[in-house]
């Protein structure tokens, strides 16, 4: 009776650590998303999630190397290395959606339904306080117009009801959004105009962007302008457009339902 004996191919060593390394690179994104929400929204406080990208890369770097190494060795590990390349790509897919945006929008930070006369942010001390006493600053015109060719759909709402009534519209759908209200004042005084200051956060991060709405009376009814600006970055990957856009579909909804 004759054995036979079998040798296998060891299993490839980048591989298995292409794998390890994706998996402990999920934990340290996970971790660095949760510091990054719990913590002071800023530039600094983003530094944790860019180091957890270090990791990812490095494990696709690992999980293409392991692949090179079976295919001309022969090793075993293809699962491994698959596992490893399709978590990687999974977690590098919001960063490859941002980088195309930063590609295709242009760089704005601060999106204005009025390109003319923008609503301007309050100063009082409650606002004041929520920013860190940070105020938006005033956008150059040429910044504007380039807005204005980007989002052609981001323009004034015009409604057939009165101010008073419009101001109420308008408060209600900024909560139904889920922003902070800051303040608001009704429309009246010398200039006629009611004013809402409120915060919205990101969805993922919670990073806080400011807006500030306008409600001004006209002879038909009544015009609101929304101003939506980023605390972070000089590139919004056109999130102020998105809300202005979101803010003004809840606005006819609330219309439609009256």
């Amino acid at each position: 009776m004759h054995r036979r004996i079998v040798f296998e191919e060891p299993v490839s060593r980048a591989a298995r650590w292409s794998r390890r390394l994706a998996w402990f690179s999920v934990a340290v994104l996970l971790l660095a998303i949760l510091v990054a929400r719990l913590g002071e929204p800023s530039a600094q406080g983003l530094a944790p999630i860019a180091g957890a990208y270090g990791f990812v890369l490095l494990a696709l770097l690992l999980a293409v190397l392991a692949f090179m190494r079976i295919w001309q060795v022969g090793h075993r590990g293809v699962g491994m290395a698959a596992q490893a390349f399709v978590l990687a790509l999974i977690m590098l897919a919001p960063v490859l959606y941002g980088g195309f945006k930063w590609l295709t929008l242009p760089r704005l930070s601060d999106i204005s339904t009025d390109i003319d006369d923008p609503p301007t942010f309050s100063r009082s001390q409650a606002a004041l306080t929520v920013r860190h006493g940070l105020v938006p600053p005033d956008v150059p015109a040429g910044e504007r117009r380039v807005q204005r060719q980007a989002y052609p759909k981001t323009l004034p709402i015009v409604l057939e009801v009165p101010a008073e009534s419009a101001f109420t519209i308008a408060r209600r759908a900024a909560t139904a959004l889920g922003w902070q209200v800051l303040e608001a004042s009704r429309p009246g005084g010398r200039s006629g105009a009611g004013r809402i200051e409120a915060v919205a956060r990101t969805r993922i991060l919670r990073l806080a962007e400011d807006i500030t709405i306008r409600v001004r009376p006209r002879a038909d009814g009544s015009r609101i302008d929304i101003r939506s600006a980023s605390r972070i970055g000089s590139h919004d990957l056109g999130a102020n457009a998105a809300r202005i856009a979101a803010f003004a579909a809840e606005v006819e909804l609330l219309v439609e339902a009256r």
